[in-house]
Formats: C-alpha cells, sequence, structure tokens
C-alpha cells in the first residue's frame, strides 16, 4: 500500500493555549511540519514546531520556544532544495529569524528598523520572496513598510551566520491596500459572499489559479471554484465545519491536496 493510501482525512493537534498564528514549512522531506504561534499572557508567549508521525498518525510537538511578544505571524523560508539554512522567521515587537533543528529552535538575529529608539510600532503583517529568499518585507502599525536584505552565506568554522540590514523604506503607507483585475480596475473580480461571519484568513491553491480557501468566524472553511469569472459564484465546491472560530488557514505549497486550519487551541489538517 502506497503512503498515500495510508494516511487519514483528517489529522488533529491539540496545544496547550490558544493558536493564532500557523504556517506549513516548504520543504519536501519535512512535508508535516508546521509552526504554531500560541498567546499565553502578555510577556510570555509560545511557539511550537510541531510534526507528523506517519507511523503512529498523531502529531507530536518536536520543540518549542518562548517569544516575548504575540506571534502576528509566521513564516518559514521559502527554499525547497535547501540551499540556505533551515530558517523561520516571526513579527510581533520585532522581525526575528530563527535557526530550526530537530532538536531545538536557537534565534539567529533580532532585526529592529529603528536603531535610535528603545521602543518599536508592532509589527502587522511580512511577506518573503520566493524568488530570493534573501529579501523579506515588513509592515508596521506605524504605516512602514520595509524591505530587509538578508545575508545567510557568511561562515565562521562550520556555522552560517545570518544577519540583515534594511534596503530601503515606505513610509506613510496609511491607506487600504486593495487588490483588483488590473485591466478592469473599477470593480471587484467576484464575490464569495457564504461565510455569515467575519473572513480571517484566505489561501490560494498552490497548484491551481482558480481555487481559493476561505475561513471564517462562523467555523467554515471554503474552498471555491473561481474559474467561471466574472460569471457569480453561488456555493463554495467543498465546506468544512470546525468546531470553533477558525483564525488562520494555510494551504501546503509542495502538496495541495492538504489544508491546514487552527481554531481555538487546535490545528487540524484535512485532505481535499
Amino acid at each position: 500500500m502506497s503512503l498515500h493510501g495510508k494516511l487519514k482525512e483528517i489529522y488533529k493537534y491539540e496545544a496547550p493555549w490558544t493558536v493564532h498564528a500557523m504556517n506549513w514549512t516548504v520543504r519536501p522531506d519535512k512535508r508535516f511540519r508546521l509552526a504554531l504561534g500560541s498567546f499565553v499572557e502578555e510577556y510570555n508567549n509560545k511557539v511550537q514546531i510541531v510534526g507528523l508521525d506517519e507511523d503512529n498518525s498523531e502529531f507530536v510537538c518536536r520543540n518549542m520556544f518562548d517569544h516575548p511578544y504575540p506571534t502576528t505571524k509566521i513564516m518559514w523560508i521559502p527554499d525547497t532544495i535547501g540551499a540556505y539554512p533551515d530558517l523561520m522567521a516571526t513579527i510581533g515587537d520585532y522581525l526575528r529569524l530563527w535557526r530550526v533543528s530537530d532538536t531545538e529552535t536557537r534565534l539567529e538575529c533580532l532585526l529592529n528598523s529603528d536603531k535610535d529608539s528603545d521602543f518599536c510600532a508592532p509589527l502587522t503583517s511580512f511577506d518573503w520572496n520566493e524568488v530570493d529568499p534573501n529579501l523579506l518585507g515588513t509592515s508596521s502599525i506605524d504605516t512602514t513598510c520595509t524591505i530587509w536584505g538578508l545575508e545567510t552565506g557568511q561562515v565562521l568554522g562550520s556555522v552560517n551566520l545570518v544577519t540583515g540590514h534594511v534596503k530601503t523604506q515606505l513610509i506613510a503607507h496609511d491607506k487600504e491596500v486593495v487588490i483588483l483585475d488590473v485591466r478592469v480596475p473599477c470593480t471587484p473580480a467576484t464575490r464569495l459572499n457564504n461565510h455569515r461571519a467575519c473572513v480571517n484568513g484566505i489561501a490560494w491553491a498552490p497548484h491551481s489559479s482558480c481555487h481559493i480557501c476561505t475561513a471564517a468566524d462562523d467555523h467554515q472553511a471554503l474552498i471555491w471554484d473561481i474559474q467561471q469569472m466574472p460569471r457569480a459564484i453561488e456555493d463554495p465546491i467543498l465546506a468544512y465545519t470546525a468546531k470553533g472560530e477558525i483564525n488562520n488557514v494555510q494551504w501546503a505549497s509542495t502538496q495541495p491536496d492538504w489544508i491546514a486550519i487552527c481554531y481555538n487551541n487546535c490545528l487540524e489538517i484535512l485532505r481535499v
């Protein structure tokens, strides 16, 4: 029997705390590894690295570390071939880069765009450049967007040092960012109306430009086929109801038949 044939349709992991940030690794050799950010208390928060033990069909915590501020987003370095160190980035008060191994996670560097101040404006989001993993962009509540350049190639003995510097900044970015079809910029391409509460997460299918998953406070994760645009999209093609308000959704980029959601203190991965 193939490995795929042995897999269940749903796997669940219950964390000790509420899970609010999540990201799926892109490395094929660690295909069921995820990072989870949890809020414990104001200055004592946790990040867990969990992986699926396929022999026992359950998730286990590989390692865990403290995070001094709630993580607003977590990302693994977009490196599918192992050309870079196994890095993970988190944001909250600052941008932090972590080196992950099978047994521990250690802080590589803390990046602060305002060296002249002891205070910082919390970071709200960031993204890692998939074409050049040495570039990473952050956004802050002080209306600043910063593009960081990373250096991961310096070698001291047998240790690859990771450092970073500000490449450029956009100041006073204080308006909404709206994504539209640039061929018809005056109106949304379509509207997806089936959710009955606030939508908290959206994930495009990594293998298809016509499929998208949305997740919301109504406990639902919905998968849509939008290839018939600009005609109205009436109903999703798949629906899953969780046992709590879903606050994050991730579609696995290296294995597009799996989606991860988190709600309350739970992580679930769903085979679609």
